[in-house]
């Protein structure tokens, strides 16, 4: 986001909890609060009012949901990343969620620390998965998967993308929510180096973005 602050936009419509978050972005020197909304269809009249960097986006809210104002949003084309902070955490919630083109899955109990985290990972498009939620996620494909292909063979199938041991490796690090940045000093090769890695692998997957790409490497055990 080079110097410019990160335009944040709350849409939560539990007061007490909407302020609590408000402090936190409006205490941070590098976010900047752009809007609050109480209910999904006021989201995201101020989605496309403010187009701010991240949503932070509740599920359970009045007259359309957080599932659906998430959807609308991606519908309307805007570079707007969504970061899911809610208390929900079962499977179907989660998954819809993904689905609908949530950016990053963030649980209520985390700590500020946490949040702000998450919200500067989705806003340079790196994703972000809750560990409780990854955990999740990982489980409910697990279930899925338990009547068809017997582990022998998914072993052998495991990279039928045709990765590369260091993609992999790269895949991985997404799947932590690092950014790519952090991949590129924890792997310790260029950030060039790093974003050539991750458009191949995106390539292979063929996928657009990170969160998918994370969801889809648990999804077929690549990693």
């Amino acid at each position: 986001m080079n110097n410019e602050k990160i335009k944040v936009l709350i849409v939560e419509d539990h007061m007490v909890a909407r302020m609590g978050i408000a402090i936190i972005i409006e205490n941070n020197p590098r976010f900047e609060l752009t809007g609050q909304a109480q209910d999904g269809q006021e989201g995201v009249m101020l989605a496309q009012k403010y187009n701010p960097d991240v949503i932070l986006m509740d599920i359970g809210l009045p007259k359309i949901d957080g599932i659906e104002a998430t959807r609308k949003i991606k519908e309307l084309g805007l570079n707007s990343s969504v970061l899911m902070f809610t208390s929900r955490d079962n499977n179907e919630d989660v998954f819809a969620a993904l689905k609908a083109g949530a950016d990053g899955y963030i649980m209520k109990g985390s700590n500020e620390q946490t949040l702000i985290n998450a919200i500067d990972a989705v806003s340079q498009k790196a994703g972000w998965l809750d560990p409780q939620i990854a955990r999740i996620v990982l489980s409910g494909i697990n279930e899925q998967k338990e009547n068809t292909e017997a582990q022998g063979k998914q072993k052998g199938e495991k990279n039928k993308y045709g990765l590369t041991k260091k993609e992999l490796e790269v895949l991985s690090l997404i799947v932590d929510g690092l950014s790519n940045n952090e991949i590129a000093q924890k792997l310790v090769v260029s950030l060039s180096t790093t974003k050539a890695h991750v458009h191949s692998i995106l390539q292979k997957l063929y996928l657009t973005d990170r969160t998918k790409a994370a969801i889809t490497a648990l999804k077929e055990g690549l990693v």
